[in-house]
């Protein structure tokens, strides 16, 4: 078994002062393979205090010099992508393949993007002509608290980091205590590229723990977040009494309207995207909402994808899910997939139980209900596992009821071969991102929601506006 019991903080693996030993269990044999330390508030104190202490040589170093670290940063993260690959594949059951491939290259893809971002943002700049002495200046928020979540490890890491770095930040990263082990390598990285002692520092802990002692710390002037709307509900609460600044990216529930002149692929597009991560996407779309016209050959063509959906081991190569990430994520998906048999709607793939063939590990069977209304409970509550449910609607007006209906407002979904009515649903559709016809979104753009999803945007010059603040001074001096 492998022990990582160290943090890293002002540039060098350092002994828990206040820890505990907490071991991370592989999801897909329930057993545990590493076992780290867990802070307590004199770690938190210790990372803080190096971030606070770098912050004014880091917030001087010029941007030119924060972008060229970040590139020597996503090249080492390259290099060692098959160790990240593994990591996760072990501490969250990824996929293999999923994990080379859609775990590290997010990585990879954000990296980039900040660096392009980095290059063409100005960070000091004229008002404007009718103003020749206002200078507008935008400068690092400061000691930044970044919490980060088992789902998409990289992902979140690298959004975070890419943007607090060329912003001028200095940082305390605690990973989730689920998926600690790819973020250790991660802080590998960060030293090997040569970033000064203190701007970056990682203390693993729980919730409860370390991450409470960060949002509510007072030498910590910003939180970035994600993770479950109930978690970020109680940091927003406890950053309050020192006004930091809390950036929030939560749950979701997003809806997938599929009007009856989609192309054919859609709901076989929108059943493989919401069985992706083994549904454990804040923005999957995990409501298929679907015009009454096609909606009986929808629903059996859904259930015919999700049985074809295959279940298997982390390790092996191949597109099948894998498990999810622990017992506590097992057990509330099971009590949810009898919710929705209890409530009165239809099962037509899946169900409760293990997949045939698996006794242990946290293994859910991909799942389809049809009539589905948007008062159950699978259609009310995030699942975050491999549950898809199925809405019938009538008309543009129903689907856009329907879809704003929910606490939630991250991701949702249009699929039809009209423009203009997807241009309109754009507009009304209140969610802080639309993709429509299977079309992703490109390179920067912003990542966030509205509602309870959270308040704030990660990628690109947007993700790294963020990390700054604005600052405006008259009577600048010309140069």
């Amino acid at each position: 078994m492998l022990e990582k019991r160290e943090f890293y903080i002002n540039g060098s693996w350092v002994a828990a002062q206040d820890g505990r030993d907490h071991g991370v269990i592989d999801p897909s044999t329930e057993e545990v393979f590493l076992t780290i330390s867990l802070g307590g508030q004199a770690d938190t104190d210790a990372a803080v205090a190096a971030a606070k202490a770098a912050l004014p040589g880091w917030m001087a170093t010029p941007v030119s010099e924060r972008i060229a670290l970040v590139e020597k940063l996503a090249e080492i993260y390259t290099s060692r992508g098959e160790e990240i690959a593994q990591a996760m594949m072990q501490e969250m059951g990824a996929p293999i393949d999923l994990a080379r491939s859609a775990q590290v290259g997010a990585g990879a893809w954000h990296l980039a993007n900040f660096v392009k971002a980095a290059k063409a943002f100005e960070f000091d700049h004229p008002l404007g002509a009718h103003a020749p002495e206002d200078r507008i200046i935008h400068e690092a928020v400061g000691v930044c608290a970044l919490i980060t979540p088992w789902n998409w490890p990289m992902n979140q890491i690298t959004l975070k980091v890419g943007a607090a770095a060329v912003a001028g930040c200095t940082m305390v990263l605690k990973p989730s205590e689920e998926s600690p082990l790819s973020a250790m390598i991660f802080a590998e990285i960060m030293h090997e590229a040569g970033f000064p002692p203190g701007v970056f520092n990682l203390v693993n802990g729980d919730g409860v723990g370390v991450g409470s002692q960060l949002s509510g710390h007072k030498d910590v002037d910003m939180v970035s977040f994600t993770g479950s709307t109930r978690a970020g509900t109680a940091i927003s609460k406890n950053a309050a009494d020192t006004l930091k600044k809390v950036h929030l990216e939560l749950g979701g529930k997003g809806a997938n309207i599929i009007f009856a002149d989609a192309d054919d692929k859609a709901v076989k597009r929108g059943v493989l995207h919401m069985m992706n991560n083994t549904g454990q996407s804040c923005n999957a779309p995990s409501r298929m909402l679907v015009q009454r016209d096609i909606y009986d050959a929808a629903v059996e063509t859904a259930a015919e994808v999700a049985a074809k959906v295959t279940v298997g081991v982390p390790s092996e190569e191949g597109r099948h899910i894998g498990p999810v990430v622990n017992a506590v994520q097992w057990e509330k998906i099971q009590g949810l997939i009898q919710k929705g048999i209890d409530e009165g709607a239809t099962l037509v793939a899946g169900g409760p139980g293990r997949p045939e063939g698996f006794n242990k590990g946290y293994y859910v069977r991909p799942t389809v209900f049809a009539d589905v209304n948007n008062d159950m409970t699978i259609a009310r509550e995030e699942i975050f596992g491999p549950v898809l449910s199925m809405i019938p609607f009538d008309t543009e007006e129903d689907a856009v009821e329907i879809a704003n209906d929910t606490v939630y407002g991250l991701t949702n979904y249009v699929q039809s071969t009209d423009g203009a009515r997807r241009n309109r649903l754009a507009r009304q559709l209140r969610s802080g991102m639309v993709e429509m016809n299977g079309k992703g979104r490109a390179a920067g753009s912003p990542f966030g929601g509205m509602k309870q999803s959270g308040n704030g945007r990660e990628g690109g010059s947007y993700g790294i506006e963020d990390f700054l603040e604005v600052k405006a001074v008259s009577g600048w001096a010309a140069e």
